[in-house]
């Protein structure tokens, strides 16, 4: 069951980071019913770990500024490659892509069931069971990183696929230190809160109809 769940998730995000870059589907409503679908299934066969290498107390704290950390990074390489303009442009995209819902409620249905969903799959689920397969954690938060990364480069989006290399890295290793998902929540909860609140690009103003 495991070993299915494992796979079907994995060509889910695939699946609906596809119909989102190449289709033009809703990114709110295919990826925010697809990663929660994961976060369930992963619970169900197989409840992941808070954090049973590391205190939860020193975790917690870790973790939330690891999301700080990770914004202000973001945000400075937004500043380095400004003059990308395809970077640029895709980073604006998806900006776009997801106007249409008040902030407040972007913010829940990403930060918390967005990520919720895709945390407990991929750090509680997937990189658990791969560190036990190739005997070693290790190995097993790297192979995990490399799975997460091409799991988005269906989006056709470099910004999406950005984030998924330089955020993937640090929730595989806050995962790989913790041995469970409490700091990579909060990490990935914390980073995509403020992003959405705080937009790294400039996003264009409608312009009235």
């Amino acid at each position: 069951m495991v070993t299915a769940v494992i796979v079907l998730g994995v060509a889910a995000e695939m699946v609906a980071w596809w119909s989102v870059g190449a289709r033009g589907a809703r990114v709110w409503l295919v990826m925010g019913l697809t990663l929660p679908a994961m976060g369930v299934a992963a619970v169900i066969a197989d409840p992941p770990s808070l954090s049973p290498e590391v205190a939860p107390e020193l975790a917690a704290p870790v973790g939330v500024a690891a999301g700080v950390a990770l914004y202000v990074a973001t945000r400075a390489f937004v500043a380095i490659v400004r003059g990308w303009r395809a970077f640029h442009r895709q980073s604006v995209e998806m900006y776009e892509r997801q106007r249409g819902l008040p902030l407040a409620l972007a913010v829940v249905l990403a930060a918390g069931l967005m990520v919720t969903g895709e945390e407990l799959f991929w750090r509680g689920l997937f990189q658990p069971r791969l560190a036990e397969a190739l005997d070693g954690r290790t190995a097993g938060a790297a192979a995990t990183w490399v799975a997460f990364v091409a799991a988005n480069l269906p989006s056709r989006n470099l910004a999406i696929i950005a984030g998924a290399v330089v955020g993937g890295a640090v929730w595989a290793a806050l995962a790989w230190w913790t041995g469970g998902v409490l700091a990579t929540l909060l990490c990935h909860s914390v980073w995509t809160a403020l992003m959405l609140s705080f937009p790294v690009v400039r996003i264009p103003a409608r312009k009235a109809t």
